[in-house]
C-alpha cells in the first residue's frame, strides 16, 4: 500500500532579494499538485502553510539577512515536518525560497532518528550548491547558505535546529550544479560533498550522473530529495527565483526523475524557488507538478505488476 501524502506549503521569501517566490506554493496548488497525486493512487492531506512573515514587516539584521524571521519560520517547518513523519505521511515541502530546507530536512532526519528508521540523506538538484556561509557570502541572503547550514557550517543560530540533526557530507549528492562562488568552490571541495555539475551531464549523461549520485547515497536508510527549479533551464521554467541558462531540459528532467522513483530511496520532498511573478502562465508549477507525478510513479507505460 502507498504510503499516504502530506503537502505542507512554507511561503517564505526572506532568504532572497527578490520577491515573489512566497507566492511558489499557492501555484503549485493550482497547478493540481493534490489531483495529480490522487490520480496515481495516493491518499493525500493537505496540511496548509507554516505561518510566514513577509519582509515589509521583520525587522532585517546586519550581516545575515533576516536571520532571526528565517531561524523562527524554520523552527516551525521542522516541527511540522517531525509531524508528519511520525503520522506515517510521505512529507511533500512546497516552498518558497531554498531556505526553507533547513527546517524540511532538519525535522525529517530528527523524527527518522528519533524513530530508528536510519540514516537520512540529501539529493540537491539545484543550479547553485547553496553552500555559502556569512563569511563566504557576497550577498548575506540565506537561500544561498541552506546546505552549508545542514551539514553543521553556518551562522550558529540556524544550525541545528529541529533537534541539532545535521547531515554529514559524504551523505549529500548535489546534481545539475552550474553556478558556483569562488569561495563556495572550494568549500564544496574541502567538505567532501559529492557534486555532479553540468559538465558531467553533458559529458555522460544524465542517467549515468543520476546513477552515480544515488550509489553516492545507496548506504542511506533514507534520502530527502530537495528540488530547485532552477536546475531546469529556463527556457522550459523561466518562473524561477535565479534562472541560470544552461540547465536540464524537459526529458532530462523527468529522467532524472524516473531512476530515482526506481531507486525507492526517497523519502520527503522539497518543491522550493518557484516565482509566478516571472512565470508564463502559471507554467513552471505546471511542469513541477509533472515531475512530482514522475518522482511518485507516474510511467508511460504501466507494466503490470
Amino acid at each position: 500500500m502507498r504510503r499516504p501524502v502530506g503537502i505542507l506549503g512554507i511561503p517564505m521569501d526572506l532568504g532572497q532579494d527578490r520577491r515573489g517566490v512566497d507566492v511558489g506554493p499557492s501555484a503549485i496548488r493550482y497547478a493540481n499538485l493534490s489531483a495529480a497525486l490522487e490520480d496515481l493512487g495516493y491518499a493525500v492531506a493537505d496540511l496548509g502553510n507554516v505561518e510566514t512573515p513577509i519582509p515589509e514587516t521583520v525587522e532585517e539584521n546586519a550581516g545575515i539577512r533576516y536571520v532571526d524571521a528565517v531561524r523562527n519560520v524554520c523552527e516551525r517547518a521542522a516541527v511540522r515536518a517531525a509531524e508528519m513523519v511520525s503520522g506515517g505521511l510521505f512529507p511533500v515541502f512546497l516552498g518558497g525560497d531554498h531556505s526553507i530546507s533547513i527546517g524540511t530536512f532538519s525535522g525529517v532526519a530528527s523524527a527518522a532518528d528519533a524513530s530508528g528508521a536510519g540514516r537520512t540523506g540529501i539529493l540537491w538538484l539545484d543550479a547553485h550548491a547553496d553552500f555559502n556561509t556569512p563569511e563566504t557570502s557576497p550577498s548575506g541572503n540565506v537561500h544561498g547558505m541552506p546546505l552549508a547550514i545542514l551539514t553543521g557550517r553556518g551562522h550558529p543560530d540556524l544550525v541545528g535546529i529541529g533537534g541539532g540533526t545535521t547531515v554529514r557530507a559524504e551523505d549529500v549528492a548535489i546534481v545539475g550544479l552550474r553556478s558556483l562562488d569562488r569561495e563556495e568552490r572550494e568549500s564544496l571541495a574541502r567538505a567532501g560533498v559529492n557534486v555532479y555539475t553540468m559538465k558531467e551531464v553533458d559529458a555522460y549523461g544524465v542517467a549515468s550522473v543520476v546513477r552515480s549520485a544515488l550509489k553516492d547515497l545507496s548506504h542511506l536508510d533514507g534520502v530527502h530529495l530537495s528540488f530547485d527549479l532552477d536546475v531546469l533551464d529556463p527556457e522550459i521554467a523561466p518562473g524561477v527565483g535565479t534562472p541560470v541558462r544552461g540547465g536540464l531540459t524537459y526529458r532530462e528532467a523527468h529522467l532524472v526523475m524516473e531512476l530515482v522513483n526506481e531507486a525507492t530511496v526517497v523519502t520527503s520532498l522539497d518543491v522550493v524557488e518557484i516565482n509566478p511573478i516571472l512565470d508564463a502562465k502559471n507554467g513552471t508549477a505546471e511542469l513541477a507538478v509533472e515531475l512530482v507525478g514522475s518522482l511518485m510513479g507516474r510511467q508511460i507505460i504501466s507494466l503490470p505488476g
